[in-house]
């Protein structure tokens, strides 16, 4: 199997009840983009993101999680990584796809997350006034908000960590970078990546038993600063701060978590990290006796909340669907 036939995160859709109000959070307070408005769909994008939308919003009853996209690297290689979902049994089947992209082959996690895996993307297009003349940018840095530079990972729960890890990796073809194991060889959570980040997917166990929620979905800034000035915003304009800005020990991330308006969490990633260049790269592990050191490196600690709140909100032994 090719490790390389999935490229990168390509987009997100997240299901919100508060359609209006959300699309608000994302534009002004974090300035993303709107390509194009479509139903009961809104599609974004943060301005270093190169592709047609990299967030879907979607009216719904309730927050969570649509669908996670990833493009693979070559016709070939999604060809490829369709033959091997289907013979996993996680395969759903083909759709003709969506705005901003073209066919896509529809799967789900052992947990029950929705994903799907393309090839054809349509790239953004700028208007008149929004080209640049950084060639490296799809278009001017926006003036709202403090603007998010790029979509950068995802977050999701699991029942069990271990089997959805192991069918990202071996279906799939994701790095396991780091993790957290408990007691006997239980896995908490495992970060993993199909690029030099340090993950494109974060797994952590669901602390109430349920199957297939979602955590939260993470744009970056670059900048630790960025974070700084986007808290005294969210504070000024009533928006919930459930934690941060502080630093991970796993993945390095400088971070805050928010509420949008939606219910759904929203990571904001503050600087790179670190980067994995290693080809011999050997996992991470953090342990009981690391946790303090895993979770917060500095910073005040997460509240109860971070472990047991995702969407759609359920409580302990509740099913999703």
């Amino acid at each position: 199997m090719s490790l390389y036939d999935v490229a990168q995160l390509a987009h997100v859709e997240l299901y919100t009840p508060k359609l209006k109000e959300s699309v608000e959070f994302f534009t002004k307070i974090m300035g993303l983009q709107v390509t194009v408005e479509a139903g009961e769909s809104v599609y974004l994008r943060a301005y270093e993101d190169f592709y047609h939308h990299t967030l879907k919003l979607t009216a719904g009853p309730e927050p969570g999680l649509g669908h996670v996209a990833w493009r693979a690297s070559s016709p070939e290689a999604l060809e490829r990584r369709v033959k091997e979902l289907e013979e996993s049994g996680q395969g759903k089947g083909w759709i003709d796809g969506d705005l901003g992209h073209g066919r896509a082959y529809q799967f789900t996690t052992p947990d029950g997350h929705l994903q799907e895996i393309l090839w054809e993307v349509e790239y953004y297009n700028p208007p008149e006034d929004q080209k640049t003349l950084l060639k490296s940018r799809p278009q001017k840095r926006p003036m709202q908000g403090v603007p998010a530079r790029r979509l950068d990972h995802v977050n999701l729960m699991c029942s069990e960590v271990t089997p959805n890890k192991e069918f990202m990796a071996e279906r799939l073809g994701f790095k396991l970078r780091e993790r957290i194991v408990v007691g006997e060889e239980r896995e908490l959570g495992a970060w993993m990546s199909v690029s030099p980040l340090v993950h494109e997917v974060a797994l952590m166990q669901d602390q109430t038993g349920n199957k297939g929620r979602f955590h939260h979905i993470a744009f970056w800034y670059g900048y630790p600063q960025h974070l700084m000035d986007l808290a005294d915003l969210l504070v000024e304009n009533g928006i919930k701060i459930e934690a941060g800005p502080g630093k991970h020990g796993v993945s390095q991330a400088y971070f805050m978590y928010v509420f949008e308006p939606g219910g759904n969490r929203v990571e904001l990633f503050g600087d790179s990290g670190y980067l994995i260049f290693d080809p011999d790269w050997k996992p991470i592990t953090w342990r009981e006796e690391d946790l303090q050191e895993a979770i917060i490196w500095y910073g005040s600690p997460l509240p109860e909340e971070y472990f047991l709140y995702g969407t759609p909100d359920r409580k302990v032994g509740e099913p999703v669907v």
